[in-house]
């Protein structure tokens, strides 16, 4: 799974099969901005789960 970019931000995904955990970092102009973890389950993250972590930066950016 790639990094997704958005508004000028990149978003790198990692995550570990075994513990099923994984992390979306957030980068902007390559400085590290923010970790949000997430959980799943099965062999990777679901991308729409992705896509709902990476939704959530923008949400709560604007809260």
């Amino acid at each position: 799974m790639g990094a997704i970019e958005k508004n000028g931000y990149t978003f790198d995904i990692e995550y570990s099969v075994m513990l099923q955990k994984g992390a979306v970092h957030v980068y902007k102009d390559g400085q590290f901005i923010r970790e949000m973890p997430f959980q799943f389950t099965g062999q990777d993250p679901d991308p729409e789960k992705i896509e709902q972590v990476v939704d959530s930066f923008f949400n709560d950016e604007h809260e």
